[in-house]
């Protein structure tokens, strides 16, 4: 029996296996750790991010109790869009990286939506 650990990489590479960013429409990658949110904006096609945001971000960093909460998710969407708005990326992939849409994955995604971005 696989543990949990490898079934989470497996379920992480079918998803990649699936979903690539282009120039057009760039990759957006989130990593929710113990401690912290991770969000990339990502072209594959030249292997660059093109825009970053997490709860140690200078903007975030500090403004809540606990980093890894439904709250953090949301300002962390937020901040995401609007740096990827200003690189003029309107449209992206979203890759939930073989996580469950729901609670921190839904807060971040719905937040970007309503913060401009389209995906």
């Amino acid at each position: 029996m696989k543990s949990s650990k490898e079934r989470s990489v497996f379920r992480k590479k079918r998803v990649r296996s699936k979903v690539s960013g282009t120039s057009e429409r760039p990759r957006l990658n989130i990593k929710c750790g113990h401690k912290n949110i991770y969000a990339q904006v990502i072209d594959d096609s030249k292997g660059i991010t093109l825009a970053a945001a997490s709860t140690l971000s200078a903007e975030l960093k500090g403004k809540f109790k606990s980093a890894d909460t439904v709250e953090a998710a949301k300002a962390v969407g937020k901040l995401i869009a609007q740096k990827a708005i200003d690189k003029k990326v309107n449209t992206v992939v979203f890759d939930r990286a073989g996580k469950a849409y729901v609670g921190k994955v839904k807060a971040l995604a719905e937040e970007a939506r309503t913060a401009g971005l389209k995906f």
